[in-house]
């Protein structure tokens, strides 16, 4: 791996590639996929989704250019921030957003995804919607990251996740007893609209964990790293628990 620029600061997180800032701007490896995430960064900004990154084509060394988003990732955010119903809400809404400006390119089929398609394929989920990819700036959401593994998919693929992951029902989830789950499934619910229920969300829920604990283990195969196995662990703990 070819080493980095003195003026490039390594980012956190990157699990899958890394991840440097140059000033306002973000690089990465890009991939077979990244022109079809930069044409879904465009499609949103375009239908005036400005809380995602803008494509900036890609640099000299090949990888692909984004805007840098300020700011701190929600997991690194202190509790009553992290936890606060009006960024739960938020993020809902901000979800409901992405999803509906995507549609467009559903059914556009010359557009490879690194991410299989799911049916029903009803918009373009992010497939990574989470607190750790959510961006706080002091105590308002502000943005979202990391589109890598967006994809065609049903709507409740991405919102399961985010319910996960923010209401929290994820083991790892720090800080969070004494918040009612319930209470905030609806919330965030409510928040997206829609039609669906509670046990639509936890039902797709499970489903997702499952998935998500077969990619995880695959990453461990591949690369032996012993927190892809501790997580693959978790999620199946997880899906037991709440199916």
């Amino acid at each position: 791996m070819r080493g980095h620029d003195a003026d490039e600061e390594v980012l956190v997180g990157g699990n899958v590639t890394p991840v440097v800032r140059r000033g306002d701007t973000v690089h990465r490896e890009a991939g077979a996929w990244t022109p079809a995430v930069h044409r879904l960064l465009q499609t949103l900004r375009d239908a005036g989704v400005d809380e995602v990154p803008e494509p900036r084509g890609s640099d000299a060394n090949g990888r692909e250019a984004l805007s840098y988003i300020p700011g701190r990732t929600l997991v690194d955010c202190a509790p009553d921030v992290r936890w606060s119903s009006g960024v739960l809400v938020a993020a809902g809404k901000l979800l409901r957003r992405i999803h509906d400006a995507s549609r467009p390119l559903v059914n556009d089929r010359a557009l490879i995804w690194r991410s299989s398609r799911r049916t029903p394929a009803e918009v373009i989920c992010h497939n990574d919607f989470a607190t750790y990819n959510l961006i706080a700036d002091g105590d308002t959401l502000s943005g979202v990251i990391d589109f890598d593994f967006a994809s065609p998919g049903p709507r409740v693929w991405d919102l399961a996740y985010l319910a996960y992951r923010i209401v929290p029902f994820a083991e790892d989830a720090p800080d969070a007893d004494g918040l009612k789950r319930a209470r905030r499934l609806d919330q965030l619910i409510a928040a997206y609209g829609g039609d669906l229920s509670a046990a639509d969300v936890m039902a797709a829920m499970v489903s997702r964990l499952e998935d998500l604990r077969l990619f995880t283990l695959g990453r461990f195969a591949e690369t032996g790293r012993a927190e892809f196995r501790a997580h693959a662990d978790m999620y199946g703990r997880d899906a037991d628990r709440l199916r």
